[in-house]
């Protein structure tokens, strides 16, 4: 079973990288563009089978190690 996790930080934390990217975006001539929040995402296959088993042990990758709950939040997308 395929499945995607995006981890972004949380509402209200602050993200350097993002604000650089920004800049380089207007620097580029993309004036357009109000504000860049950056993440990471992860493509995993697991042998799971049954896709509320597979999220539930992906959640719990997320918590120990994917993302840092502190300051990031998570989304789990089951592909199939």
């Amino acid at each position: 079973m395929r499945a995607r996790v995006v981890v972004t930080l949380k509402a209200g934390v602050l993200d350097p990288q993002g604000k650089a990217i920004e800049g380089a975006l207007s620097g580029l001539g993309f004036s357009g563009v109000d504000g860049v929040r950056q993440g990471k995402v992860f493509d995993l296959v697991t042998r799971h089978t049954d896709p509320t088993k597979a999220k539930a042990e992906i959640g719990a990758m997320c918590e120990r190690l994917l993302a840092n709950t502190v300051i990031e939040s998570y989304t789990i997308e089951i592909m199939g």
